[in-house]
């Protein structure tokens, strides 16, 4: 059989692999961030480094984009592309930050981004950064897409998007509250796109060493109020709300060594305290009529929020369960955040 087919000489696996390495070592990408950007998890991007044949085509696919050896466009359209180029400009906003400066996420960070999917209204990006701050949803203390008004930490145009980056007393900030939980990234694009990063608030306890408790209630608190704001914006920039899909995506990194406990909120309802977790990362996806998200947000929430317990090797949760503690959430009201 000829060896060169119309050009196309036979695939040299290795040679991806040794240079898909190389690539990403002068990129200075971790093999939990190479896996993160590929969606893929860690045990695959480990199995990949080996040169292994038993990866399907696209997840090796997804790797070899990361670092440029593809040439299709982003398989997750330009809600992908829109993510990666978040990601990298986060990985250059804190390169030069210490090992374990909280900016970085020592231990671990989860990332929740969003499409509006429909007829969208044309807004500069003047009056879309108005509708960003309508959009925030005040259930929290320290809300998603916050704006804050120092200068320093407020949110500015670049790029032909909104960008907000509230960087830690390293990197010369002067502020009260500089954990991981604190040094949020965002970007929000008036294409309907967001995607925000943050590092975890269990992470930031005198009581308990970093990297061992991963809350039941923060990731319901956080993954509703991603939703919530998702619905808040399309109702404002969507031509016709009814007819607007949200596609969602949740990633949790960091996951190993730690342990599911009810410590946010011990008078939960979620009293579902699991083992240590089966794998380092999540992924959630979801895709949403954004008109159902207000009324039937548990519905919703829910099956994400089930996958996301049984790495800990909890089962049975409930719709109800998700529900109750939804409306915990919403319970609160705080018009104000203290930078």
């Amino acid at each position: 059989m000829s060896e060169n087919f119309r050009g196309l000489a036979p695939l040299n696996w290795q040679a991806y692999v040794d240079e898909a390495i190389r690539r990403r070592k002068k990129e200075q990408l971790t093999q939990r961030e190479h896996a993160a950007l590929a969606s893929v998890s860690v045990p695959t991007i480990v199995s990949f480094d080996r040169g292994e044949a038993t990866l399907t085509l696209g997840k090796a696919f997804d790797i070899l984009r990361v670092v440029g050896l593809v040439r299709e466009p982003n398989p997750f359209g330009a809600q992908g592309a829109f993510v990666q180029e978040a990601f990298a400009r986060w990985r250059e906003l804190t390169a030069a930050l210490p090992k374990d400066s909280p900016g970085r996420f020592p231990h671990g960070w989860y990332r929740l981004d969003y499409a509006l999917e429909g007829d969208l209204k044309s807004v500069d990006l003047h009056n879309f950064s108005a509708l960003l701050r309508q959009s925030v949803v005040r259930h929290t203390g320290w809300p998603l897409f916050l704006f804050l008004t120092r200068p320093e930490f407020a949110p500015y145009e670049i790029d032909g998007v909104m960008e907000c980056w509230l960087k830690p007393e390293d990197a010369g900030a002067n502020r009260p509250l500089g954990d991981a939980a604190h040094c949020d990234f965002w970007r929000a694009a008036p294409t309907g796109r967001a995607v925000t990063m943050r590092g975890y608030q269990e992470d930031g306890q005198e009581t308990f060493p970093s990297g061992t408790i991963f809350d039941t209630t923060l990731p319901t608190w956080r993954m509703g109020e991603a939703l919530l704001h998702a619905s808040n914006l399309a109702r404002l920039l969507a031509e016709d709300p009814k007819s607007v899909k949200v596609k969602f995506r949740a990633v949790y990194t960091g996951l190993s060594g730690r342990v599911l406990r009810a410590w946010g909120n011990p008078m939960s309802d979620l009293m579902m305290e699991g083992g240590a977790a089966r794998s380092d990362e999540a992924i959630l996806e979801a895709v949403i009529p954004a008109d159902e998200i207000e009324t039937n947000l548990a519905k919703w929430l829910h099956p994400m929020m089930a996958s996301l317990f049984e790495r800990f090797g909890v089962a049975g949760l409930s719709v109800d369960r998700v529900n109750t503690e939804l409306d915990r959430m919403r319970a609160n009201n705080f018009q104000s955040v203290r930078s």
